[in-house]
């Protein structure tokens, strides 16, 4: 018996769990694309929401906290639920939830309905993140760094890209044209519905695939993996922090440092923005192969010498450092998921839905946090204190050296 995947037989049987199902990883990571390019949509309307509804920073500030919170916090949520019983289909579903949010803020004539439509988008976001990263880690065939970095690789150039679309698409012609992109929400339910498909028939192998997992790494006791995910939770914070300081604040300090015009600074931010995106892609594979405790020490503590030279050197010199603080420190997120995941290996959802909510949350916070800062104080200071954030990433010598599990050979 096989089961079909775009016109290509796939197996159900035991190979699932032993071969990377690369159909099926591309899958998620073009919808992840599509569902980070829809979410980055939001803040990138502000300018043309705040004239055409005549709102004021405080409101544009609680657009963003609806957002953050139904985005983040909802996620770990999410994922305890579906790990006890997992939702093929969840995905598509997330995503007509996001679809229904993009409608409805295309058309928002009021600021009580942006509200209830970027709610709607976080929604489809907490539903997609969680069980997306389950699925990267039931068709990765062991090579869970490898699939993590191409799902959130996906996701890093569907951030970037979403900006650039509004300011071609939106921001010449109006909020109504919000609604062309319900179109990326449409591509994406297909897709998804798809993949759902393929997670239904396989399904039995992963739930004995998980019955075999424990609740806890074998090698460790619940207070030691409690202390590492504390561990791994502040370099969460210490990344997504500095990240903060970056996408948001990073042609503003262009522009107050070197005197540069609004599109060479969004020039320059882009280009931070796709290093980031190579970053992603190179970190999980090299955890698979060298370990991810090591891609953890040379991602959040490596990018710190780059980080506090930043604020001092010339723009030619900006340019090229931030170039390798984008690469290094996006090479993180996917060693620490995967981390996080084998000191938890019973709780795959789970464990995807908090540390995406925190990396959502502590994005949010940390913008609003340093922009509070730098009406305070400046631009240059919140970069000053921001370069020593890495340096928390020697907290990364007190995990435990969780290693890879043998596998066991097949006798002949």
């Amino acid at each position: 018996m096989s089961d079909t995947l775009a016109g290509q037989p796939i197996a159900v049987s035991k190979d699932i769990a032993q071969k990377t199902v690369f159909p099926i990883l591309v899958a998620i990571s073009v919808s992840h694309l599509l569902n980070d390019t829809m979410q980055s949509l939001i803040p990138s309307t502000y300018p043309l929401l705040k004239k055409s509804l005549h709102l004021d920073f405080g409101q544009l500030g609680l657009v963003t906290f609806c957002f953050q919170l139904t985005a983040s916090l909802l996620q770990p949520f999410v994922g305890l639920y579906t790990d006890r019983k997992p939702q093929p289909y969840s995905l598509a579903i997330g995503m007509c939830f996001t679809l229904m949010g993009l409608v409805l803020l295309s058309q928002a004539a009021s600021f009580h309905l942006v509200l209830v439509a970027v709610c709607l988008v976080g929604i489809g976001s907490s539903i997609f993140h969680p069980e997306a990263s389950r699925l990267a880690h039931m068709a990765s065939g062991g090579r869970t760094g490898m699939a993590q970095s191409l799902f959130q690789v996906g996701g890093n150039a569907g951030s970037s890209l979403g900006p650039l679309l509004a300011a071609q698409i939106i921001a010449p012609y109006g909020q109504s044209r919000i609604l062309w992109f319900s179109l990326a929400a449409l591509l994406a339910i297909a897709v998804l519905l798809r993949t759902g498909s393929w997670y239904s028939r396989n399904i039995t192998l992963r739930k004995k695939k998980q019955s075999t997992a424990g609740d806890i790494h074998p090698a460790l006791n619940r207070r030691k993996v409690a202390f590492a995910l504390a561990i791994l939770l502040v370099l969460i914070f210490s990344k997504y922090f500095y990240m903060a300081s970056m996408s948001s604040y990073y042609t503003f300090f262009l522009m107050d440092k070197f005197h540069v015009s609004v599109q060479s600074s969004q020039m320059h931010l882009f280009i931070f923005l796709f290093s980031v995106a190579a970053g992603t892609l190179i970190g999980g594979p090299i955890g698979d192969r060298i370990g991810r405790k090591y891609v953890i020490w040379f991602s959040i503590l490596g990018v710190a010498p780059f980080t506090l030279l930043l604020p001092y050197a010339n723009l030619f010199w900006t340019s090229v450092l931030t170039v390798f603080i984008g690469v290094i420190l996006a090479s993180a997120f996917s060693a620490i998921l995967v981390y996080a995941q084998e000191l938890v290996p019973g709780k795959v959802g789970m464990i995807a839905g908090l540390f995406f909510g925190l990396a959502f949350g502590m994005g949010g916070i940390g913008a609003a946090v340093l922009g509070k800062l730098a009406d305070r104080t400046s631009i240059s200071y919140v970069f000053h204190l921001c370069a020593y954030l890495p340096l928390l990433g020697l907290l990364t010598g007190l995990l435990p050296n969780v290693g890879h599990r043998p596998t066991a050979r097949k006798k002949s």
